[in-house]
């Protein structure tokens, strides 16, 4: 399996105002906080904004960060496949709080964060999972075919580095609809004005930005 060119934690704050920072999680995620400056492409958007981001991949480096780093080295692989190099950040935003970096929040999020999707996914495998068994037991055995079903995704997840349950939680409405979360082609629209200009999305968010 080709592992993505990373950054951890540390290396990419001090880096920030020189990157173009990419996050690929779902924009109630990302109105939950992201590293100052980012840029919200959902992963299951990835394929649209690969135009715009070959053109910022030529004037310097991009870091793509999720949650944990398994969505956001997913991402760097799809846009190796079509030429562009891309850095994954380590441990992803999860590990850039935990460090004690400042993470950044849209005017107008509201004020409870949106579970992290890797925590959703475990949420509904494992009561998929629960509700298999008890059918089992209580209707019919068939429903155990449930609890199989979801625990063969769960390998295929591992083998493949990919995740189905991620991607039909994504377009559920309230990881849509995040409040202060710019919409994609705003996203892209800026991507490309910020091409222009020959800036990174990371310029004035750096290491001199947190507290």
């Amino acid at each position: 399996m080709n592992t993505a060119p990373a950054l951890d934690a540390d290396q990419a704050r001090t880096r920030l105002h020189e990157l173009t920072v990419v996050d690929v999680r779902t924009p109630a995620e990302y109105a939950s906080g992201h590293l100052p400056g980012a840029l919200n492409i959902p992963l299951d958007q990835l394929g649209r904004a690969v135009p715009a981001l070959k053109e910022a991949a030529g004037r310097g480096d991009l870091l793509v960060v999720c949650q944990g780093g398994g969505r956001s080295e997913s991402a760097c692989t799809q846009l190796a496949a079509h030429g562009v190099r891309a850095l994954n950040l380590t441990g992803g935003t999860g590990d850039w709080a935990a460090r004690g970096h400042t993470l950044a929040r849209p005017a107008g999020a509201p004020a409870k964060a949106v579970w992290a999707m890797e925590r959703q996914v475990r949420l509904a495998a494992g009561s998929l999972v629960l509700i298999g068994l008890a059918l089992g037991l209580l209707v019919h055995p068939a429903w155990q075919l449930l609890s199989a079903a979801v625990a063969g995704g769960l390998v295929y997840s591992a083998l493949t580095n990919t995740c189905g349950m991620a991607v039909v939680l994504g377009r559920l409405p309230y990881n849509r609809g995040a409040a202060g979360a710019p919409d994609l082609e705003t996203t892209l629209t800026r991507l490309r004005d910020e091409a222009g200009a020959g800036v990174g999305t990371g310029a004035g968010t750096g290491a001199g930005a947190e507290a």
